[in-house]
């Protein structure tokens, strides 16, 4: 009776677990798309630039997002049909599942903390590219690229040691923004992909107890289902005619 009430209590919770992994799935496709496709990201990732270094991030993080998406809704799918069903087979792959996210999310977030600041970099990098070739020559098209910078994250130009605004903040920037106090343009895109990335370290961290305690739960139902089916055949016998 006691392990049935342990096998029975854990299928709910593998139920549940299942459920906010779904929910988490979810969370990771918005969070993609945002990425991708959000004023932010796609202005920096669309500058013609040839050598653009922020670009490979940009498509990475994308194709990386959809398949870490596709695969906890698999997961969560296979856990809940494995569950009702007491499937060995379905329960397996639920728990290789839960381990390859949660193997991939180790090496995401090894990356993110020994090279937290290279797309940063990179995306300060493309900034200052198209302020250089704008401050250069004048091209139409790079003063274009830089006013839409600025507009979309309301800054302007870099900052002066000597607190002034020079003629390429003058014909880039919005009126409404000229003479603020916050026009370094570098400061504004550095903090705006630190609360971004706060959130997603956030959750990366949720999302990988998430995948230990799915690991947990689909083992021990393993064990259980595999074992209890043992059980029941145990002194069956088929007799067959020769």
């Amino acid at each position: 009776m006691g392990r049935r009430h342990w096998v029975r209590t854990t299928k709910c919770q593998l139920l549940v677990t299942s459920l906010c992994v779904m929910l988490l799935g979810l969370a990771v496709t918005i969070l993609t798309i945002i990425t991708r496709y959000g004023a932010h990201f796609s202005i920096i990732s669309g500058v013609s630039y040839e050598a653009n270094p922020y670009r490979i991030f940009h498509n990475v993080a994308f194709y990386s997002g959809i398949c870490l998406s596709m695969i906890l809704v698999l997961a969560a799918l296979l856990s809940t049909v494995a569950t009702v069903r007491e499937s060995v087979c379905l329960m397996a792959m639920g728990f290789f599942c839960f381990a390859i996210v949660f193997c991939a999310l180790i090496q995401a977030a090894f990356w993110r903390y020994t090279n937290n600041s290279e797309v940063e970099d990179a995306m300060m990098d493309v900034y200052d590219s198209v302020y250089e070739e704008v401050r250069r020559n004048l091209s139409s098209f790079r003063r274009q690229e830089l006013a839409t910078i600025h507009e979309t994250f309301l800054c302007c130009g870099k900052q002066s040691p000597f607190g002034e605004t020079g003629g390429i903040e003058n014909e880039t920037c919005p009126s409404e923004h000229m003479g603020t106090a916050r026009e370094d343009c570098l400061q504004e895109i550095q903090d705006f992909l630190k609360k971004h990335m706060d959130f997603v370290s956030a959750l990366l961290i949720l999302t990988i107890c998430f995948m230990v305690y799915g690991m947990i739960l689909t083992s021990f139902l393993w064990f259980s289902i595999h074992f209890s089916n043992n059980l029941d055949r145990r002194g069956k016998y088929i007799f067959r005619e020769t």
